[in-house]
């Protein structure tokens, strides 16, 4: 009797879980057509709120999480839109194991569209100075759009976008090099000049110390001079005395 009890108790809570299962899932789906609508509309603020209320009811939920980092991404939200497409290619393995048409061509979606946001971020990189950021971001688009051609090989789409993601990188590291020989030649004529500079600095204090020499020489010939001169006056004075004495001891 408890037997039979028990597998009726069972029962009942699996038929519950069954239910509750079902409408989850029903739910979750109501919520993804209506933002499938929205986002059609180009509606996509709208669409992310529908999204979001599809993954409240199922966090897990690969076309929810998807279709949100759509939506944020049509907002130009992309650091957002880059977190959902992570979440999905962080199940890549799980997901292709599950269902090898739909989630793997998914999945490559979410990677081309992950090298789509590397590439925006390069360009405000660029944009705003950060070379060496622009270069990672570059690299990162370029290993995004890799991994989303791996899994759908026919997307003419990522092909035409990694190949511009290569060139772009490569002009971009060109441009580097280029700033950077520049840069190198810019220094060594500063440094030329200011060589030169000194030199004509140190050769005009020479010459002005060679200046103050002449000047400091001049004067001291002068005032030899003016000293020998003084004493020749001095030693006339003294021999005319002496002539007028032998004159007047004459008159005596």
């Amino acid at each position: 009797m408890m037997k039979t009890t028990r597998k009726t108790f069972i029962g009942l809570i699996t038929s519950f879980l069954c239910i509750g299962i079902a409408f989850g899932q029903k739910a979750e789906r109501r919520h993804i057509r209506k933002g499938n609508e929205l986002y059609g509309s180009e509606k996509y603020t709208e669409a992310e709120i529908a999204y979001r209320k599809s993954k409240d009811v199922n966090p897990r939920s690969v076309e929810g999480t998807y279709d949100l980092g759509n939506a944020l991404y049509r907002q130009h939200k992309f650091p957002e839109a880059a977190d959902q497409y992570q979440l999905v290619i962080d199940r890549k393995e799980q997901l292709i194991e599950e269902d090898k048409g739909k989630n793997t061509l998914r999945i490559a979606q979410a990677l081309h569209n992950m090298g789509n946001i590397g590439m925006e971020a390069a360009l405000a990189a660029r944009k705003a100075g950060n070379i060496g950021m622009s270069n990672q971001e570059y690299a990162k688009s370029i290993e995004a759009y890799k991994a989303s051609l791996r899994l759908n090989p026919k997307d003419d789409e990522t092909r035409y976008n990694l190949a511009l993601a290569q060139k772009m990188l490569r002009n971009q590291q060109n441009e580097d090099q280029q700033q950077q020989q520049q840069n190198q030649q810019d220094n060594k004529q500063n440094e030329e000049q200011q060589q030169q500079q000194q030199d004509r600095q140190k050769t005009q204090e020479e010459q002005q110390q060679n200046e103050k020499m002449s000047e400091d020489n001049a004067q001291q010939i002068l005032d030899a001079f003016l000293q020998d001169e003084k004493d020749t006056q001095e030693k006339i004075k003294q021999a005319q005395k002496q002539q007028q004495r032998r004159r007047s001891d004459k008159q005596w």
